[in-house]
């Protein structure tokens, strides 16, 4: 008689183990993004339950940590959908405005915020920066201000990396909302970076 099947239940992981291990990490990854906590605790739940279901997939390639933060991504994906499709797009929020000098002569993004609207330390270390706890928690709090499409848009662009197309079927906005909204927040976050991240040292040093 086959002892296999009991032997592949022996494998199943303990969920109170992965929480213990990583839930703290994942809750900030998903508190980060989804600027809610209790949004946040769902999706971290929905991640492990999905993950002890899908664990025979698993197999002991790569970290267990970034195994799990790769299904949470995606568990943060699912509400960013589920928002647009729910929350139809107010122009209202984020109307259009008549700047051309914000695009360029083909109609595309111009991206000022790669320019004169970044401050120096922001454009040169983005992933360095995002790595220490306390500028997180500073670009958290300046994110929490922004209408919450808007601070959607650049956690999609600037954070997860979607290219545009992408970020507009998601949130279910059209190209040129979208410019809109990723201008408008980076006009906000240049201005409170620079008056709770970067100015810091420059405040010291007086």
């Amino acid at each position: 008689m086959s002892t296999e099947p009991r032997a592949a239940s022996q494998l199943l992981p303990d969920p109170s183990v992965w929480l213990a291990e990583h839930g703290d990490y994942l809750f900030k990854y998903a508190l980060f993004r989804l600027r809610d906590a209790a949004l946040a605790e769902d999706a971290v739940q929905e991640t492990l339950l999905a993950a002890l279901q899908a664990y025979h997939s698993f197999l002991g390639r790569g970290s267990e940590r970034t195994w799990l933060v790769g299904i949470l991504k995606h568990k943060v994906m699912d509400h960013f959908r589920r928002a647009g499709r729910e929350k139809p797009f107010n122009s209202q929020e984020d109307e259009a405005f008549e700047h051309r000098e914000f695009f360029r002569s083909e109609g595309e993004w111009r991206d000022h915020w790669e320019t004169e609207y970044a401050p120096v330390e922001w454009r040169a270390t983005p992933a360095g920066l995002l790595e220490q706890a306390e500028f997180w928690e500073v670009l958290a709090s300046c994110l929490s201000p922004l209408p919450g499409r808007t601070a959607d848009a650049f956690t999609l662009r600037e954070i997860e990396g979607l290219p545009s197309e992408e970020i507009c079927a998601v949130l279910g906005v059209s190209a040129n909302n979208l410019w809109v909204m990723l201008h408008r927040a980076r006009l906000q976050l240049r201005h409170c970076l620079e008056l709770n991240w970067f100015g810091r040292g420059s405040a010291a040093k007086q």
